[in-house]
């Protein structure tokens, strides 16, 4: 059956999942999840929560899924020590490095890959089972016969969403929220402000990247018969009334083996909803249809109240047991509870006298065994063996059942015995002395003239059609001396994937052997296919141990996430050469829906299309591999008069703009954008 993942932001929403039927909750402790703005648990919150749970046959995943500097990391390792020994069951995880820590840390607790990791591929699936993780959450913008194909191949299990809210950007790789204000999405401190109104004028007059929420509530058969282990509900902001309620429409229904019914279904639009639902993505239906906001609604009273119920007022979740009792002449009587699993407990008590009116019988002993009300426990059978001639006090047999029942529930909630270790940041790598070398992103292949490639950057990167498309590029490139390294698009599906084969062959067959990938799909995908591997920005590098970790996949160079400080790339731990992006219009969200398609109705890929925000601000919306879009940065990011160190320019000007950049940041010329910004290299990031 499928297991039901549920949120829990605090220990009542714990007690309003697992009394509707929760299969397992998701909850954060500490400042190291993507919900740093929830009410984490503290540590005695967090083990109360567990043995609650476990009791209750309920798992708890443990968020952990957000980018971590080297200074956090002794910290989390701290973290992981603690829920380690608390009997948490699986941790989430985003960060590479975290990944690493963990392993050494707490080698016994599963790992699960969050959707943070932008795991949207069975080769993303895949990378992850080599790196140790025992679970992969898919990208929620995945369709149905792209999540099928994956459970059927997939090592691991996968959980896909099923309901909540919907980011307009592929999850891992936003940076609106960051960029714009400084709190993060990869740092658990997302503002949202794609909710916010946005125009293609010169008007912020609607809401184009405000997704509805999804709801698979009417999927729930076929994501089962697809082979997906865990669905997972979202809301770990949303009070514990919404937990309540979303969470016992879908353990009903999955119980059940049926459809929602119509009361069920308008019992989820009035928990929460932005104008209704959208199943688009799974359904393969993207467009317009899948946009709404959150409409200002009275709260649904009468429904909350019957939710509040159903965890407040004694226990819902019942789990079978098998009582027995020993009544025999001159001994204590004895009783015995065990449940699934063979967990067994055993209390003693009086010893029983002679009967002097109605002695004891079998029957009555088994009927006194079966009252379990007001406990977790089901009595799924009692049986006795009672000597004749025999008496008891009942008060006496009722005291042993819930003594018997208490000691069975300590043995359940008792934390399992594992493995412990220690953190080790390992073998420090200095800063590489030699002066930092010039690489060029570019985005189209006019961009790369004799008048670029005369000034000798280290390295052009060419997205992988684009270069496939221009052969001629490509040997202008090298006939120059300048190697060729092929940009592999952060997304790409597995339906998707010949094309982009088709593509590289071409390139290699041109001579190109190096690849840069955004995400692991890229990483393993490039490598299967013969080439040397790179890292770009959407692989998160935050911290020393990622990069360790990059290199034991054969990683050859990493770029620095664009989050970080200058401070903060310096004092990284360098196992292999690191980048950072130092000119360019930065990347803000890579999204599914095509808005310029929303918008005006054509598949039209022409730059010049902008987002107006409320304060007049712009965002170039391009084109992005695969009919996607990508929103850039109004402001250019200009460091040439700041930085020194190995540095990557990202640039989307046309050609004479390009070598007058790269003069620039060669210590030549004086170019300087209009508008321009210095990023978040200078100011902190939440």
């Amino acid at each position: 059956m499928l297991e039901l993942l549920a949120p829990a932001g605090s220990m009542e929403s714990v007690k309003a999942a697992v009394q509707n039927g929760a299969g397992a909750v998701y909850l954060g402790y500490g400042d190291f999840n993507a919900r740093r703005n929830a009410k984490n648990f503290t540590r005695e919150e967090a083990a109360a929560a567990v043995s609650y749970c476990h009791l209750r046959d309920t798992k708890v995943h443990l968020t952990l899924n957000t980018l971590l500097t080297d200074r956090e990391l002794p910290r989390a390792a701290q973290v992981a020590a603690e829920i380690s020994e608390m009997g948490v069951d699986a941790v989430i995880v985003q960060d590479l490095g975290v990944a690493r820590m963990l392993r050494q840390v707490a080698p016994d607790v599963h790992l699960h890959a969050s959707t943070q990791m932008t795991v949207h591929s069975l080769d993303g699936v895949k990378e992850c089972a080599d790196l140790g993780m025992t679970r992969a959450v898919l990208s929620r913008e995945l369709s149905r016969d792209q999540i099928a194909y994956i459970c059927q191949h997939s090592p691991i299990e996968i959980e896909v969403f099923a309901h909540g809210a919907l980011c307009m950007c592929y999850s891992g790789q936003c940076y609106l929220s960051s960029v714009i204000g400084g709190r993060s999405g990869n740092r658990g401190l997302c503002a949202q402000p794609c909710r916010l109104k946005y125009g293609w004028g010169k008007k912020a007059d609607g809401y184009p990247l405000s997704l509805k929420d999804m709801s698979l509530v009417s999927y729930l058969r076929e994501l089962d018969q697809m082979g997906v282990a865990c669905l997972k509900l979202e809301g770990r902001m949303k009070r514990p009334e919404y937990v309540a309620v979303v969470t016992g429409v879908y353990a009903r229904a999955i119980r059940e083996e049926r459809e929602p019914t119509a009361e069920e279904l308008e019992q989820l639009q009035a928990a929460f909803s932005r104008q209704g639902f959208t199943q688009g993505y799974f359904l393969d239906q993207k467009g317009p249809d899948m946009f709404g906001t959150r409409q200002e609604e009275a709260e649904p009273r009468e429904l909350f109240a019957q939710a509040r119920a159903t965890y407040e007022s004694g226990e819902n979740r019942k789990t079978p047991v098998r009582l027995y009792a020993w009544i025999q002449a001159g001994e204590p009587a004895q009783v015995a509870a065990e449940d699934l699993q063979g967990r067994l407990a055993r209390v003693e008590g009086p010893v029983p006298e002679a009967a002097v009116n109605v002695p004891l019988t079998r029957e009555k002993v088994e009927g006194q065994l079966g009252r379990t009300g007001g406990t977790p426990f089901h009595c799924e059978k009692a049986t006795a063996r009672v000597d004749e001639g025999l008496s008891l006090p009942l008060s006496a047999l009722n005291a042993l059942r819930r003594q018997v029942l208490e000691e069975l529930g300590k043995l359940r909630a008792a934390p399992p015995e594992r493995k412990t270790g220690e953190y080790h940041p390992g073998v420090r790598y200095e800063n590489p002395k030699e002066p930092p070398a010039l690489t060029v992103s570019v985005r189209r292949a006019e961009q790369l003239t004799a008048e670029l490639l005369a000034r000798k950057p280290e390295r052009v990167y060419i997205p992988c059609d684009e270069g496939a498309a221009c052969p001629d590029a490509v040997r202008r490139c090298q006939e120059a001396g300048v190697a060729v390294c092929a940009l592999l698009p952060r997304i790409c599906w597995d339906r998707e994937v010949p094309q982009l084969e088709r593509q590289l062959e071409t390139l290699k067959e041109l001579g190109v052997r190096e690849a840069m990938a955004g995400t692991l799909d890229g990483v393993r995908r490039a490598r299967a296919l013969g080439f040397q591997v790179r890292s770009d920005f959407g692989i998160g590098v935050y911290n020393s141990q990622t990069l360790k970790e990059l290199k034991k996949l054969g990683v050859l160079s990493a770029t620095a996430s664009f989050e970080l400080k200058f401070a903060q790339i310096r004092d990284l731990s360098k196992t292999i050469p690191l980048e950072a992006v130092v000119y360019g219009r930065l990347p803000l969200m890579i999204t599914e829906n095509c808005i310029i398609h929303n918008h005006t109705g054509q598949h039209t890929c022409e730059e010049g299309q902008r987002l107006v925000d409320r304060r007049g601000e712009t965002f170039p919306v391009v084109k992005a591999w695969g009919c996607r879009n990508e929103i850039l940065n109004g402001k250019t990011l200009f460091l040439a008069d700041k930085f020194a160190d190995a540095q990557r320019l990202f640039t989307t000007e046309i050609p004479e703009e390009c070598v007058q950049v790269l003069e620039r940041y060669q210590g030549k010329g004086r170019y300087r954008p209009g508008e321009f910004t210095r990023g978040l290299y200078y100011r902190d990031v939440e």
